[in-house]
């Protein structure tokens, strides 16, 4: 199970609130890895939240007995990192956000499998919101037995 996750934007407090409106939770400032950061806490029984660095952080390793640092670097656009996240809302509430921020968003159906709402915060960093449908789905379909026999399907190596 994840308890958090960092991602890269451009405007940490903004996305944070609209990323903590569709948890149904709260937005904050997150000081410790590198000035201008913000946190969406869910609110719920497991701590969730989602940490949003200026865009160009990077997390280096401290020798010693210390913490690890953000260093601000050259930023870019695009990267692989995203997150699905749960929400309470409806598929047309998140997709109205969506759309009231300008950012990228639609239905798909992962494999066939389970549904997201694909969103692209600030239009280059993507994010899966799961509505309590699509939840569902997922659940049921993203379990170890179903994805070896996804990987066996495709003629593809199966660790043990």
């Amino acid at each position: 199970m994840l308890f958090h996750v960092s991602i890269e934007v451009d405007d940490p407090r903004h996305v944070a609130e609209v990323v903590a409106e569709l948890f149904g939770g709260e937005a904050a400032p997150f000081p410790p890895v590198t000035p201008g950061s913000w946190i969406a806490l869910a609110g719920d029984d497991r701590g969730t939240a989602i940490e949003f660095y200026p865009r160009g952080t990077e997390i280096h390793e401290v020798p010693g007995d210390h913490d690890a640092e953000g260093v601000r670097v050259e930023p870019r656009r695009y990267n692989a990192t995203h997150f699905a996240m749960a929400t309470k809302l409806s598929q047309n509430e998140v997709l109205a956000i969506a759309k009231r921020e300008g950012w990228p968003a639609k239905y798909r159906k992962r494999g066939g499998v389970f549904g997201v709402l694909e969103i692209f915060v600030e239009g280059c960093q993507m994010i899966e919101v799961l509505t309590q449908e699509m939840q569902r789905e997922y659940v049921e379909s993203v379990t170890i037995s179903n994805w070896k026999a996804m990987l066996e399907g495709m003629s593809l190596p199966v660790a043990a």
